[in-house]
């Protein structure tokens, strides 16, 4: 029985896809879909970086005193981000474009009339828009979160901006341990509390520790700075004062020092170091403060995470579903010109990332999973060109 229905998917798969192999018509439509794809690239990214961000950086040029070098240096790093954005758009115009021109010169018609199905004809469409859906997740992980954060540290240096996500003053972190309750339940009980002034990205300034033992507060090392000794796997601690209580929380000793190590855990440091916006942290580097923030029992920014972790995985793939989508509107039998086929196109693409939005803020509201706020706008734009595809398919 098994056998036989894997013998009648092969048969519909076949002859769904007309028994896939690179032909000659595959060169011609890949071909034909090259160019819209690299000019609209261009074309997009231009025009994000011009609207959505020279006029602010011209306001911090003039209104800021923002070095023009600087600012120069902004524009280029906003690049990336912009291009990254642009190239689910561009799988949109080009493949909407090229099968609204194919159908127009009844091309199109000329296929099917030889046996070609629809199904068939957008394969090279689907084929692009997965490597274009690659390099856009290399692109988002490799390049965008890296020049984001040298964006946004420029203005940080240059105009003191504030900044939600550094943690570059008011230090707060507990560190927490598990402990076995006599009942078996497991608990977690407050161990460290560490509380700085400032980080500059490599010391604490300013830093107080406070230590419990079980459940009373044991010692307190006031310091000037402190830092993570990453080769002996210790603190340093600079210029302080170890304070030693007593059990019934009473001053009992203190010991000066210049320079002190202290075993603790470097989950403080990291805090600090990895205090980024979720854009600009690759999805590694999200995962491992999200491990943090979980510790820290900040359940409000560790679904913002979760929400936006899935989101950066989605992202790539809107390549895919705007590439079904824009494929079956250019297959349409009625006339399109290109005017109608970039209005419908903007169109589309403003509706569907309103929708993403919309979701995506019902996850980090709590309502909807973090998994289902990332990938539902997919889900739903593949439904929609799905039956977009049969429905011309058929007629």
């Amino acid at each position: 029985m098994a056998m036989k229905v894997i013998r009648d998917i092969g048969r519909f798969m076949r002859s769904l896809w007309g028994g896939w192999s690179l032909s000659l018509m595959d060169r011609y439509i890949a071909s034909q879909l090259i160019n819209p794809l690299l000019f609209s690239v261009g074309l997009v990214s231009v025009l994000g970086v011009a609207i959505g961000y020279l006029s602010d950086l011209a306001d911090k040029v003039v209104d800021s005193n923002l070095p023009l070098i600087q600012a120069s240096e902004i524009l280029l790093l906003k690049v990336p981000e912009f291009t990254a954005y642009a190239l689910p758009i561009s799988v949109m115009l080009s493949t909407l474009l090229t099968y609204g021109r194919l159908s127009n010169d009844s091309e199109l018609i000329a296929f099917r009339g030889c046996g070609v199905s629809l199904y068939r004809l957008i394969i090279p469409a689907v084929v692009m828009s997965l490597l274009v859906t690659g390099v856009t997740f290399l692109v988002s992980e490799l390049v965008v979160p890296a020049a984001n954060y040298r964006a946004t540290a420029i203005l940080v240096e240059y105009l003191q901006e504030e900044h939600p996500y550094w943690q570059n003053k008011d230090i707060f972190y507990p560190d927490y341990e598990q402990v076995i309750l006599p009942n078996g339940d497991k608990t977690k009980r407050l161990k460290h509390l560490f509380f700085a002034e400032q980080f500059d990205g490599q010391h604490l300034r300013t830093l107080t520790v406070l230590e419990w033992l079980e459940a009373r507060l044991n010692r307190i090392v006031v310091s000037d700075s402190a830092t993570w000794n990453g080769q002996e796997e210790t603190w340093d601690f600079f210029n302080g004062t170890i304070y030693q209580l007593s059990p019934d929380a009473s001053y009992q000793e203190a010991d000066p020092f210049e320079h002190r190590q202290l075993p603790l855990s470097k989950a403080a440091f990291e805090f600090a170091l990895q205090g980024r916006d979720p854009y600009e942290m690759n999805i590694i580097q999200a995962r491992q403060y999200m491990k943090i923030l979980k510790m820290m029992g900040d359940d409000k920014k560790l679904r913002t995470f979760q929400v936006r972790i899935q989101q950066k995985l989605a992202f790539p793939f809107i390549c895919v579903v705007f590439g079904v989508i824009g494929s079956a509107l250019g297959s349409t039998p009625q006339q399109m010109s290109r005017g109608t086929g970039f209005g419908l196109s903007v169109v589309i693409i403003f509706a569907y990332y309103l929708l993403g939005f919309l979701i995506g803020s019902l996850g980090l509201m709590g309502l909807i999973s973090p998994i289902l706020a990332g990938w539902l706008p997919n889900i739903l734009g593949l439904v929609m060109g799905g039956y977009l595809l049969y429905l011309f398919a058929e007629s």
